[in-house]
């Protein structure tokens, strides 16, 4: 019996992307290790492969950010993907127009598509970054973003719907601002704001349930990357937990137009989606998150992503790719070769970034590795 495809890139070209003028890498291992001093373009390499994810990328950024200095302000990147004994190319990028401005492209085997949503059909892309070590302890928001990042791996609309909800609510707060806010605009935006926030709240919930119960099917109080107890926090998430959806926004609903004076006050809307927040646990200590040791934290944030990649895997069909920036030098070489272990159990291909290539000693047979020299990929032996 066979597993659902594990897509691979094969091929990774880049034009005035970052750091590279121009890259055309040839890989063939579902492990790669790309080693390089701190500065080198390493991170610019799994940016690239994760735009092709739903999204904006690892680092949040406007596609005009990343066009290269000094270049013609456009840039392109393209990858090759086999899967299951075929294979696309995959490319986006953004070009100048006649009237002077700039357009994004995406495309798919050379036939445009209307955005980088397209490419779930081919491909799926989760990522571990040093930006998240302080999930845990950082602001609500961070770990809302996190939480919506999950999402969209296996639900490409989310990220439609939760823009939806925030020009809704900055809607809302424009409305309310005024001497005598319209109260008929006010219902039709609260209307609006009721079910995307509704909407995207049910996406999260069904996401941390589904994910919480892989990982209670699969905890070991003794595994070197702790599981996670999730919860998603906030009053519409209750509601949500007891209550049909169409309820809940009527409910919903209610509040906006009870909370109004407060949230007028506030300059912003109080309660909803854009409140909630993501409540993480270490499962075998049962203890805050935020109050373990900043190792502790890290091992659990690993296990959290690890055990995303198989959710991926199960709820879409698509063996996720996984790309690890600078992951494996806060690990001790007992936890190195964990991940190691477990990445390679995963089945999908995996890119990881370090600056000690020393680190990628232990890789399974088959891993290969580059090392990033002045813009330049090379292969080491």
């Amino acid at each position: 019996m066979t597993g659902p495809p594990a897509p691979r890139i094969t091929r990774l070209i880049l034009q005035d992307f970052r750091s590279y003028v121009a890259l055309d890498l040839v890989v063939d291992a579902g492990m790669v290790a790309v080693s390089g001093e701190n500065g080198a373009g390493k991170t610019n390499l799994l940016e690239a492969m994760s735009l092709f994810a739903a999204g904006r990328g690892l680092r949040r950024a406007e596609l005009a950010e990343i066009a290269r200095a000094g270049g013609p302000g456009t840039f392109q990147a393209s990858i090759r993907i086999a899967s299951a004994g075929s294979e696309h190319r995959l490319g986006l990028g953004i070009a100048a127009t006649d009237a002077g401005g700039l357009a994004r492209l995406c495309r798919i085997d050379g036939a445009a598509v209307p955005s980088a949503t397209a490419f779930a059909e081919h491909c799926r892309i989760v990522w571990l970054t040093p930006a998240l070590d302080g999930l845990f302890t950082g602001a609500a928001g961070d770990r809302r973003r996190f939480l919506d990042r999950l999402v969209l791996a296996v639900d490409s609309g989310h990220g439609s719907r939760v823009n939806a909800l925030d020009r809704a609510l900055r809607s809302r707060n424009r409305l309310l601002e005024a001497e005598r806010p319209d109260p008929a605009w006010l219902d039709a935006v609260e209307r609006e704001v009721a079910e995307t926030g509704v909407a995207v709240s049910a996406a999260r919930r069904e996401t941390v349930e589904r994910l919480a119960a892989l990982v209670a099917a699969g905890r070991d109080d003794a595994s070197p990357f702790p599981w996670a107890a999730l919860e998603l926090s906030g009053p519409l998430e209750a509601e949500l937990a007891c209550r049909p959806a169409l309820d809940v926004e009527d409910l919903y609903r209610g509040w906006l137009r009870e909370g109004r004076a407060r949230d007028r006050a506030a300059g912003r809307t109080l309660v909803g989606p854009q409140a909630a927040d993501l409540v993480v646990r270490h499962g075998p200590k049962d203890v805050a998150a935020a109050s373990a040791s900043t190792g502790e934290q890290k091992a659990l944030l690993i296990g959290l992503v690890l055990a995303h990649a198989r959710l991926v895997a199960a709820m879409t069909g698509i063996v996720p790719m996984v790309l690890l920036d600078e992951v494996a030098a806060h690990l001790d070489p007992r936890r190195r070769a964990a991940l190691y272990a477990r990445l390679a159990d995963l089945g999908g291909q995996v890119w990881m970034t370090g600056a000690d290539r020393a680190l990628f000693d232990d890789l399974p047979a088959g891993a290969v590795r580059f090392e990033v020299e002045s813009g330049r990929v090379v292969p080491l032996r």
